[in-house]
């Protein structure tokens, strides 16, 4: 099923895998529709399990990745650069090493405030230099695009990249997601791509499977486009398509529509 709301495309597909598979393919016309008439292409990848799907079927397509630099668009700060849960790790692991990307542009952790500062003028600078053509992103709990949480969400942001402490229910959407055991575990700040480092590109590709997200797609789709749901602003993006599943998209199918 497709339907539009304001200029968002969104997809609704009965299963997981499913969604994950019409994801990819979309996102490799996309890919070689750039390629035609660029040399090299700039892409965001988001890190979590929302995206295993997505990324477990993207390498089955043919894709000239060597014309490809790829950025992920948030990472803790406080995690050894070792750890499972970061997202450079996730991303390298789910898919980098399994494609011949031209270049990786991983988001550094560092722990001081001036190495804070060090890293954001970094990665600001390597986002100029190369724009985002394309971001692959999902939807938090609360509503969040990258760790652009309710509270820290800014749709006129003058700044790309920055450091964000966590609201409590972006840090349990983590333990929910197995991805830590508790929510102690969890790091309290992270850096994060800001909303208009993420709408600058040309095409967005959401995908957001689960029952957890059922209500946050919800407040994207039928709430007002506002911070309070940051992933609101998708509704004002041409080209950005949202892709769900059965459990993500349940609240659509109620006439009418509860809303809260």
């Amino acid at each position: 099923m497709i339907f539009h709301k304001d200029k968002l495309t969104v997809k609704k597909f009965t299963g997981r895998r499913e969604m994950g598979q019409a994801a990819a393919a979309d996102a490799a016309a996309g890919i070689k529709e750039l390629l035609l008439y660029k040399d090299d292409i700039n892409i965001i990848f988001a890190s979590a399990p929302s995206q295993d799907d997505f990324l477990s079927a993207l390498p089955e397509h043919d894709i000239a990745w060597e014309r490809v630099n790829a950025f992920h668009m948030d990472e803790y700060i406080g995690l050894a650069a070792d750890a499972p849960q970061g997202f450079g790790y996730y991303l390298k692991h789910h898919l980098f090493k399994k494609i011949p990307l031209k270049r990786i542009f991983y988001l550094g952790d560092t722990s001081s405030p001036d190495s804070q500062e060090k890293e954001i003028a970094r990665y600001t600078a390597l986002l100029k230099q190369y724009p985002p053509d394309i971001v692959f992103l999902g939807i938090g709990e609360n509503g969040h695009i990258a760790f652009n949480d309710p509270h820290v969400a800014d749709f006129a942001d003058p700044e790309l990249v920055k450091v964000v402490d966590l609201d409590l229910t972006c840090r349990q959407q983590q333990v929910n997601d197995g991805c830590f055991a508790s929510l102690p575990e969890v790091p309290t700040h992270a850096y994060t791509l800001t909303i208009p480092a993420l709408t600058a590109a040309r095409y967005m590709f959401c995908i957001v499977p689960s029952n957890t997200k059922a209500q946050a797609v919800y407040n994207t789709l039928y709430g007002e486009i506002t911070e309070s749901c940051p992933a609101s602003i998708l509704r004002t993006k041409e080209n950005a398509i949202l892709y769900l599943d059965s459990d993500s998209s349940k609240l659509l199918n109620i006439s009418p529509p509860i809303y809260r």
